[in-house]
């Protein structure tokens, strides 16, 4: 069995975890051990971070649309009860940017919305 000694393998993992952990506190940046851990740390709350966002933005577009609903003294979940019953597909992502940026097309919906509703009542 040949001897193997790592030596560029090791200081390139070694670079590239340093590079890595490049800006991080004290010791974290500057030794390898501590380095390493950080690293692993901030990768795993990295992972979390891209999941939780997408949480982040639902609720941000939901607080956008309620807001505009209740201008429009209409309840979010009617609005979107009548939305669904009138057939109108669209995303809380492209309401909430339509209530942000676009008033009159938004207030469309709100009486779409709420003509479903009688519709569906009657």
């Amino acid at each position: 069995m040949p001897r193997v000694k790592r030596g560029t393998h090791r200081r390139a993992s070694r670079k590239k975890t340093l590079a890595r952990a490049k800006g991080f506190f004290l010791t974290k940046s500057k030794l390898h051990r501590s380095a390493q851990e950080a690293v692993e740390k901030s990768l795993r709350y990295g992972y979390i971070g891209r999941r939780l966002k997408k949480r982040d933005f639902r609720s941000l577009w939901i607080v956008r649309i309620g807001a505009a609903c209740k201008s429009a003294e209409i309840s979010y979940s009617k609005f979107m009860s009548g939305l669904k019953k009138a057939g109108i597909e669209l995303n809380r992502k492209m309401l909430a940017d339509i209530a942000l940026n676009d008033p009159a097309a938004f207030g469309a919906l709100v009486n779409q919305a709420k003509a479903a509703l009688e519709n569906a009542a009657a």
